[in-house]
């Protein structure tokens, strides 16, 4: 069989990092460095929200959905299994706690409607 040549950008990782140190203008969003624990803490804001804890920002109104609740905590959940023996004690930690308070906090919301 004949190898097929790619092309690929080699120059990438340069282009990257050139990007991080150009100046931002005035204003722009910057968003932050994309890692595991701002990625599980965003899940888990959004959960907060769809549990009723705070006010959805593109409403301003609090608002319960059980429902996106208990799929953000499962999508956790999975995350949890899926990086068992991957993360650092902080991560795992973080995860864990998370985890459970997120669990505490929608059984309890499940139990004072069956009240």
């Amino acid at each position: 069989m004949e190898e097929i040549k790619k092309k690929v950008d080699e120059n990438w990782k340069e282009n990257v990092e050139i990007e991080k140190q150009a100046p931002k203008a005035q204003g722009e969003f910057v968003p932050p460095e994309p890692d595991f624990k701002f990625f599980i803490t965003t899940l888990t804001l959004q959960a907060s929200i769809a549990l009723g804890h705070m006010a959805n920002p593109a409403t301003g109104k609090t608002e319960e959905d059980p429902t996106q609740a208990k799929f953000l905590i499962d999508t956790l959940g999975m995350l949890e299994e899926k990086t068992k023996g991957n993360l650092n004690r902080e991560e795992t930690d973080l995860l864990e706690n998370l985890l459970y308070e997120l669990r505490v906090a929608y059984l309890g919301k499940k139990e004072d409607k069956s009240k």
